[in-house]
C-alpha cells in the first residue's frame, strides 16, 4: 500500500489514482437519479420473485466512484434452491426497466445489444449458504460493510450476526444501518408459482444469455477482464463456474 493524491491505494492502483479522484468528485451527482431508480426495480423484483428475501445495492453505486455508465450491481439473499431463479429474474425485469433507460450512456461493460445494462445481480447467495459463509475473509466483510441493505434488512443483520468473524475486519459491521431500507411491496407473488424444481430450467437459461454477453464482449479486452476480475473476487459463491458449483 501506498499514498498519493490524497488516497490510500495498492501500488498495482496508482496508475488509476486519477481516475478514482475523478470518480469521487461526480459521485454524488452521477448517482442522485439512480437510487429513486434502484428502489422502484428493487420493488418491483420482490414482489415478482418472492423467493428474493434480501436486495443489497452494492457495487461503485454503494461504495462511492459512481458513473452515469455504470450499471447498479445487486446483492441478493434467496430462498435455498432458487439461486439462478434469481438470476434469470434479475435480468429479465432488468431488460424490462432498460427498455425505458436506452439514453443511458454506457462503457463496454454496459453496453447491450438492445437495452444498456442497468441492473445487475453481483453476488446471490441462498440462505443456508449464509449461516455460516463459508468465506470469512477481509474481502467477503469490505464486500458486506458498503453494501446498502435496500429490502430485507432484518435477514441481512441475521446474516451478520451468524458471522462475527466478520468483525474483526470491520468492526463498523456492528453497527451497519439501512438507510437506503423500502418499504415491503403490499402484493407478492405466492412463492408456491417457483418451485425449486424451476432452478435446473433457469440454470440453463442463465449461463446460456451469460455466455453470449461474454461472447459480445469478445473484443472488448478491458471489459472482458473487469468481468474476470469480479467473478474471480465472488468465489466460491459465483454462477455458471464450475468451481463455484
Amino acid at each position: 500500500m501506498t499514498e498519493a493524491e490524497g488516497l490510500v491505494v495498492e501500488i498495482s492502483a496508482l496508475d488509476r489514482v486519477t481516475e478514482i479522484n475523478s470518480r469521487a468528485r461526480t459521485h454524488e451527482s452521477d448517482a442522485a437519479p439512480f437510487l429513486p431508480m434502484t428502489a422502484r426495480f428493487v420493488r418491483s423484483l420482490v414482489a415478482a420473485a418472492p423467493f428474493i428475501r434480501s436486495v443489497s445495492v452494492a457495487g461503485s453505486l454503494a461504495s462511492g466512484g459512481f458513473r452515469a455508465s455504470d450499471d447498479v450491481d445487486l446483492n441478493l439473499i434467496v430462498d435455498d434452491g432458487h439461486r439462478h431463479l434469481a438470476y434469470v429474474a434479475v435480468n429479465v425485469l432488468g431488460i424490462v426497466h432498460a427498455l425505458a433507460h436506452r439514453a443511458k450512456p454506457v462503457d463496454d461493460l454496459t453496453r447491450r445489444p438492445i437495452a444498456p445494462r442497468l441492473m445487475t445481480a453481483n453476488l446471490i447467495l441462498e440462505r443456508a449458504q449464509c449461516h455460516p459463509l463459508q468465506r470469512q475473509d477481509a474481502d467477503m466483510a469490505y464486500e458486506l460493510l458498503v453494501a446498502e441493505p435496500v429490502f430485507g434488512a432484518d435477514l441481512y443483520g441475521e446474516v451478520l450476526d451468524s458471522n462475527p468473524g466478520l468483525l474483526d475486519h470491520f468492526p463498523q459491521l456492528a453497527c451497519k444501518a439501512a438507510a437506503m431500507e423500502i418499504e415491503a411491496p403490499g402484493w407478492r407473488l405466492p412463492v408456491q408459482v417457483y418451485p425449486k424444481s424451476f432452478d435446473g430450467v433457469a440454470r440453463r437459461i442463465g449461463e446460456a444469455a451469460w455466455r453470449y454477453m461474454q461472447w459480445t464482449r469478445r473484443h472488448h479486452p478491458d471489459a472482458l477482464a473487469r468481468v474476470a476480475y469480479v467473478r474471480a473476487t465472488m468465489r466460491p459463491y459465483t454462477l455458471f463456474d464450475g468451481s463455484a458449483e
